[in-house]
């Protein structure tokens, strides 16, 4: 039940900070948080990450509705062996749903997070952006640590 409750966090978090940016922003405009670093930028995405597939809103409801079915089924299979692997899950399931949301409503996902690190332009990203990103990144070093572990015991079955 705590990784559905940190989807709901998740998408609480990133909704609010949309509805900020829609309700306070015009599109392009940019705040200085952080001077050649960090800005928020209001822009609006109507393809996929990195901007890709631009309009193509019925692929994403598809593919989106088969994400968040599976994640809700691994949740319900699979977290209960693994707290790591049901927190991953729910930052994913979090970022779908809250990106999903915009689609549906908006027709369009509101990004915001502006960023320049050593001088590289990132894309603009969002809160549900950066849940997903996290969750498939700790879902990687999960999966690694895993690979890890059972190396270690074979080898120690074969001593």
């Amino acid at each position: 039940m705590v990784y559905y409750l940190i989807a709901l966090l998740v998408i609480i978090i990133d909704q609010w900070t949309k509805w900020l940016v829609v309700k306070s922003m015009e599109i392009g405009e940019s705040i200085t948080i952080i001077e050649n670093v960090l800005y928020f930028t209001s822009h609006r995405n109507r393809g996929a990450a990195f901007g890709i597939l631009q309009g193509q809103m019925w692929f994403f409801y598809f593919i989106t509705t088969i994400v968040i079915v599976a994640i809700i089924y691994y949740i319900q299979k699979e977290a209960k062996k693994s707290r790591w692997f049901g927190i991953c899950l729910g930052l994913l399931l979090g970022g779908a749903i809250g990106n999903f949301i915009d689609r549906i409503f908006r027709g369009e996902v509101v990004d915001f997070v502006d960023t320049y690190i050593f001088g590289y332009d990132f894309a603009i990203f969002n809160v549900a952006d950066s849940a997903l990103c996290i969750g498939v990144g700790l879902l990687f070093v999960k999966m690694i640590r895993d690979e890890y572990i059972a190396k270690r015991r074979a080898g120690h079955d074969n001593v």
